[in-house]
């Protein structure tokens, strides 16, 4: 009966230090090894393009292994969406954060939401890659209706500070929508432009071109 004591104690350690490493329990690990992951995918994804990337490029900037990999993630495209999920999530939050210390005054509203996007482009080329270059293409090429869905959201998003910024506009629903996807798009062409040009041209300057559309439509509202 003792022995039999000593051999479960015995199992109990071994189990316990099995689910133990560095501190980490098992899904501590797991999840940490996903968040190398997603840093990885981050520095490669962004420097030389999703389609240049294989998962093993991946695990090797993660020092991982393949097999982790899967894991965590059944094919590249589900990486991909997980980055480009997080980092709309930052660019989002830095334009509405932005937006809202500006209130009440709506040019001054339209600054601070085009610059901290551009700002934010800036400061993180990965991200403005990611986000405006090759989200497009994965999403035509892999229908990836997650990433479609959540470009969409930056139509509504936009949609949601026109009618914020100038309340006394007055057209229909969908005559808005279709107003925040030319101003989306607008934007978009310009920022796309500045990111693949290397950011040749001053912040100040593109500020300056995607500004006009907007404080044009507040000034043709305000008659």
């Amino acid at each position: 009966m003792a022995t039999n004591d000593s051999t479960s104690k015995k199992k109990t350690k071994t189990v316990s230090k099995e689910r133990q490493f560095k501190g980490l329990s098992l899904s501590e690990r797991k999840e940490a090894r996903r968040e190398k992951l997603i840093e990885a995918g981050i520095a490669t994804y962004g420097t030389l393009g999703f389609f240049s990337v294989t998962v093993k490029d991946v695990c090797q900037e993660a020092k991982l292994t393949e097999r982790y990999f899967y894991e965590s993630f059944k094919k590249s495209e589900d990486l991909f969406q997980t980055i480009f999920l997080k980092m709309i999530e930052e660019l989002q939050q830095n334009l509405m954060q932005a937006v809202i210390k500006a209130t009440p005054d709506p040019e001054k509203m339209v600054d601070a939401g085009l610059r901290a996007l551009l700002t934010t482009l800036k400061n993180d080329p990965r991200l403005a890659r990611i986000v405006y270059v090759d989200a497009v293409l994965v999403q035509e090429l892999h229908n990836q209706a997650t990433i479609q869905e959540t470009l969409a959201q930056f139509d509504r998003m936009i949609q949601a500070f026109v009618m914020l910024t100038m309340p006394q506009i007055q057209h229909h629903e969908n005559e808005l929508s279709l107003i925040a996807t030319g101003l989306n798009g607008y934007v978009t062409q310009i920022a796309i432009r500045w990111v693949m040009g290397g950011f040749e041209q001053s912040l100040e300057q593109v500020l300056t071109a995607c500004r006009i559309v907007f404080l044009s439509l507040l000034a043709q509202v305000s008659k």
